[in-house]
């Protein structure tokens, strides 16, 4: 298993590394919503400091989904998915591997340059811990939950749109743990029960989004 890990992992790397302009794009996307955001909202700082945490959870948001269709649709189109369900190590192994490939590529870029980022929205200091929290808890779930959806849709052709919108009711969730955590920071309480629950989501979706991406994969395929 870590070998073939190991295999996927820098196979992926080099694709990526040879289509890098296509992965800009994604962290390109959200830096573009969030400079919109500044400049419709003007340059009033405490009107910014006030949406600053849900423009950055929503600029994440997006990013990923942006890129959501691609998780395992080239696979799929050169044959390497039905090689995979023949590897001999489990398929939701590699479905796990992919998804952390997917976030590595997509959300950690975002997640680096929150403190950034957050500057450009004057986002208050005291409140940034928390949303790092939030977006490194938050962010490997909507990965894993957007895996299951691609899987479900590899075998359609031009699904992007009914991928987000697959997508993004289950998103939903995620973003209002994740903004309400950074909003209860701003108020002064305590945002310990926000946080838990996006981690307690993490451990469940780390267990079952792999295995169900597995058999939507094999369903689609059949």
């Amino acid at each position: 298993m870590r070998s073939a890990a190991i295999a996927l992992l820098s196979r992926d790397a080099r694709l990526l590394w040879r289509r890098r302009g296509d992965a800009l794009q994604p962290a390109l996307f959200a830096l573009l919503v969030v400079v919109l955001f500044a400049l419709a909202l003007g340059a009033e700082a405490k009107i910014l400091a006030r949406v600053a945490a849900p423009v950055l959870w929503l600029a994440v948001l997006l990013a990923g989904l942006l890129a959501l269709d691609t998780l395992f649709r080239g696979d799929a189109e050169d044959g390497s998915l039905e090689q995979w369900m023949l590897a001999p190590v489990p398929l939701s192994w590699l479905v796990l591997v992919r998804t952390f490939m997917h976030w590595a590529s997509t959300a950690l870029p975002l997640l680096i340059a929150t403190p950034i980022l957050g500057e450009l929205l004057h986002l208050p200091r005291a409140e940034l811990p928390v949303l790092m929290a939030s977006l490194a808890l938050g962010t490997p779930l909507l990965s894993l939950i957007g895996a299951v959806v691609a899987a479900l849709t590899v075998g359609m052709r031009r699904s992007g749109i009914l991928v987000a919108l697959l997508a993004l009711p289950l998103y939903v969730p995620v973003l209002v743990f994740g903004a309400g955590a950074v909003a209860l920071a701003g108020q002064g309480l305590d945002a310990a029960a926000p946080l838990l629950y996006l981690g307690a989501g993490l451990v469940l979706a780390l267990v079952l989004a792999p295995l169900a991406a597995a058999a939507a994969i094999r369903i689609s395929l059949s």
